[in-house]
Order: C-alpha cells, then structure tokens, then sequence
C-alpha cells in the first residue's frame, strides 16, 4: 500500500533532468489527442484518463480511481484507491514521444513518468 502511495502520490523519479527532451503540452486539445483511447502505464500501474473527466484504473492490484480536468494549462486531478487517495493537484504535463512527464504542484513538485500505450 505504502508504494501505491509514493507511486501515485510523489510519483517521484530520481534519475534524469526535470525537462531532458521532454516538451509541454499546454492546450487541454493536445493532451486530450495523446490520452483518447490509451493506457498510461508504468512499474505495477495503468491509468486510463477518460474523455468524460474520470480516471480509471489499477495500481500494485489495487482498484484506481479519479477525476480530472484541464485548467490553465495544467492537468488537475484528484486520485483514490484503497483507503487512500490523493487530495486534488494540479500537474504540468511534458511529452517526450511516447512518455508523458506530470510533474505536481504546477511543475514545481515531484514527478512521474507513464509511457502512453
């Protein structure tokens, strides 16, 4: 449970620079086009961001689950699983071809990489 909660809560990645050939993605059509009809995954997680303003999927077996929208530029979203969850956030979102980069607090917190399947 404890690494559901790093994993989706900090999301931290420790290798590489924040922005290394990662480009933002600022229009809420933009991240829509690369999220419709994919998976994000990553070690032991997989996430649907779904058109309709939910997110859906699993994490370390657990179910998860979530809303979301796109605000100034920033993709805000609230998580659940389990017994616990993430309180509401709003991330900056880079992309570098099939990896999508959120990084929390307005790109100024940790950060998590999904690759877009």
């Amino acid at each position: 449970m404890k690494g559901l909660a790093v994993i989706l809560a900090a999301g931290i990645t420790l290798a590489g620079p924040v922005w290394a050939d990662f480009q933002p993605v600022r229009e809420e059509a933009s991240f829509r086009a690369l999220v419709e009809g994919a998976e994000l995954t990553r070690f032991a997680v997989r996430l649907q961001v779904l058109p309709e303003g939910l997110i859906s999927g699993r994490g370390f077996g657990q179910t998860v689950g979530g809303v979301w929208e796109w605000r100034d530029g920033y993709f805000c979203r609230t998580l659940e699983w389990g017994s616990g969850g993430d309180p509401y956030n709003c991330q900056l979102v880079l992309r570098n071809g099939d990896r999508l980069r959120f990084i929390s607090d307005q790109g100024r917190g940790d950060r998590a990489d999904f690759r877009v399947r």
